[in-house]
């Protein structure tokens, strides 16, 4: 028979799983990706990540959109400019992992 406690930690992990597939099913497009990992290197305005990853309006747009609206990235205008970056840190952690994974030896 389980104890109070244990059932306690059981259902703290149940929570912790749901949260990170949260996370990763986020994570789980091309696009979003990409623009995470562009974030990682600084700040960034839509022109900005349009030129340097390729991935055109409405696309760009809507993918920012969802990063946005799940607290992945934040948004500062400076003048008639929005400007991203990374908001969140445990995806900071992940996107820094996924680097040293993929992409360490393509990078500049």
């Amino acid at each position: 028979m389980k104890t109070d406690s244990a059932l306690n930690n059981i259902a703290a992990l149940h929570s912790s799983a749901s949260e990170a597939c949260a996370l990763l099913k986020i994570l789980a497009n091309e696009d979003r990706l990409l623009i995470l990992c562009e974030l990682t290197k600084g700040t960034r305005n839509v022109g900005e990540l349009e030129e340097l990853l390729g991935i055109h309006q409405p696309t760009l747009s809507q993918q920012l959109t969802v990063l946005r609206e799940e607290n992945l990235v934040a948004t500062e205008r400076r003048g008639k400019y929005i400007y991203y970056s990374l908001a969140s840190q445990d995806a900071v952690k992940i996107m820094e992992t996924l680097f040293s994974l993929y992409c360490k030896n393509h990078s500049d």
